[in-house]
């Protein structure tokens, strides 16, 4: 019994020492990048998961012919507004979106990003098993409504989360590069994935797989964040309200790419499977597959975009009016493809595209906030998650109304010339990366390092509050302006012990001195 009770406290132990070393800096960084990484999958997925299931599904209940759990679907003649309510039922996940985000990003910035973000990912287990289990097209619009709640929460919380922990600009690129190839590859791997296992399973087999990544990636997080802990040492710094971001003219040009990049995608996704069906004759798993080949060409995307950011990173407005023009060229092309073979090449095309857009876009977001707001995330990641939000709206109604009055070729060329005519506006971003901050206060915590920004100290016996201005900073927490126990070093925002600060003072001045945010950790320029 005792020889028991000695191994049952030797595994406890060591259960304990791992989960600590998960909690660790630089472990945690990873380990929350590959959480986001794995919630922007399971979001995209969740949303065109259903491109290949919904409509045919729909289109069989409503001719009287659907058969559930074989999958086979109808050849009958759908009604005449089908096209159109679909277009609602995919829209309605972007307008619930669009009305929550606002009110998830002010959560988020009070609150901190791990809360919500368990929230989104609880949320949208939840939607995803509406979607297995719902027959009837209101069970589904619901389902697609709750599912805005979610990715409301878990897509802004995430890339806040991103921006928050990787504060050098080359590895914030990089990291929000990872996060968008996995949320790519979601949106490109889902097709295929729900249109095969639709096909010869039925339609709650992939949702209910999907239920399940969010409820692991949910427990996860819980586990490895602990965010009902009471002993933190950090308080939320207070960010800029969403409604100021609105008003900053370069965050909305920003996030006008980052919708505009989107509208022919959110567009062609409730219409092209049932374009397909009509004119190629395609079946289900044939307008899933069509997306799968365009990850390439994303990802490679991607990759470009982020080795021209270090080291040409003052171009990024003119890599994302790049990825304008090519997306509009290419969807000039989608409706005169009449093969379900070369219509893959204009896809691919577009979802090239779309990563030299976002992946350009979304670090100068964070950027702009640095430079001219306060560094926390929350809100200007659900500012661009209302950008995808807009897009996801307009682009399924507006794209069922034309598509059915004046046919899919129309659709596509008034998308086309939208991608062209918003390309130069990005001419206004050319100066941004030049931009410095003008006024900052910053409070270090001297005792342990700062995960990222997010949070600052509150015990004032072991910290040294900075006040950074445009003409100096000071030191203020102690009579000799240095940390205690820190004589001969400045401690700045990495933990990185520095050159200290010069020891005279006259007349009560101190040397001015200016902190760079510019990613090079602690650097001094006199």
């Amino acid at each position: 019994m005792e020889s028991i009770h000695e191994v049952g406290s030797g595994i406890r132990d060591r259960l304990a020492a791992f989960i600590e070393r998960l909690r660790e800096q630089e472990t945690q960084r990873r380990l929350i990048l590959a959480i986001v990484c794995i919630a922007l999958l399971l979001d995209s997925m969740l949303y065109v998961v259903i491109v290949p299931i919904i409509p045919d599904y729909l289109r069989s209940e409503w001719d009287g012919k659907g058969n559930d759990e074989s999958g086979e679907t109808s050849n009958g003649t759908s009604d005449d507004n089908s096209g159109a309510k679909i277009g609602f039922l995919f829209a309605s996940k972007a307008i619930i979106q669009l009305i929550v985000n606002p009110f998830a990003g002010t959560l988020i910035d009070r609150v901190g990003y791990d809360i919500p973000m368990i929230i989104g990912l609880l949320v949208m287990f939840l939607a995803t098993l509406v979607y297995a289990f719902g027959k009837t097209y209101g069970i589904l619009f619901f389902a697609r409504s709750l599912q805005g709640i979610g990715s409301a929460f878990a897509y802004s919380s995430g890339l806040a989360m991103i921006a928050d922990r990787y504060q050098k600009e080359e590895e914030r690129s990089k990291a929000m590069g990872i996060a968008l190839a996995f949320m790519s590859f979601g949106y490109l791997v889902a097709p295929p994935f729900g249109g095969i296992f639709y096909e010869f399973t039925g339609k709650k087999a992939p949702f209910i797989i999907l239920a399940f990544v969010a409820l692991f990636n949910a427990t996860l997080l819980l586990t490895i964040t602990n965010p009902s802990a009471t002993n933190r040492h950090w308080t939320k710094e207070k960010g800029t309200p969403i409604y100021k971001l609105i008003l900053d003219p370069y965050i909305l040009v920003a996030a006008g790419a980052l919708s505009m990049s989107y509208v022919p995608l959110a567009s062609l996704e409730p219409t092209i499977a049932l374009w397909m069906e009509d004119t190629m004759h395609a079946s289900s798993w044939q307008s899933g597959i069509i997306w799968l080949p365009a990850f390439i060409p994303h990802v490679i995307g991607v990759v470009i975009i982020v080795k021209l950011t270090q080291s040409r990173p003052e171009y990024q407005w003119l890599y994302a009016a790049m990825g304008l023009v090519v997306i509009g060229i290419f969807i000039v092309i989608v409706p005169f493809c009449k093969t379900v073979g070369v219509l893959i090449i204009p896809l691919c095309g577009i979802c090239f595209g779309i990563a030299l857009v976002d992946t350009a876009v979304l670090p100068t977001l964070a950027f702009l906030v640095d430079v001219r707001h306060v560094s926390v995330y929350g809100s200007v990641y659900a500012l661009a998650d209302i950008s995808y939000c807009i897009a996801y709206f307009l682009g399924p109604i507006l794209a069922g109304q034309i598509a059915a009055g004046a046919g899919f070729l129309t659709m596509n060329i008034c998308l086309a010339l939208a991608s062209f005519l918003y390309a130069p506006v990005l001419f206004t971003l050319r100066k941004v990366h030049y931009m410095e901050p003008a006024n900052q206060e910053v409070t270090v915590l001297l005792n342990e390092d700062p995960l990222g920004n997010q949070y600052r100290a509150t015990d004032s016996d072991f910290s040294t509050n900075i006040k950074i201005q445009s003409q100096g900073a000071s030191l203020a927490s102690q009579p000799n302006g240095y940390p205690p126990n820190k004589q001969n070093g400045n401690t700045t925002f990495d933990g990185n012990v520095q050159q200290a600060p010069p020891t005279h003072i006259e007349n009560e001045n101190f040397h001015h001195r200016r902190i760079s945010r510019s990613g090079e950790n602690g650097s001094d320029q006199e």
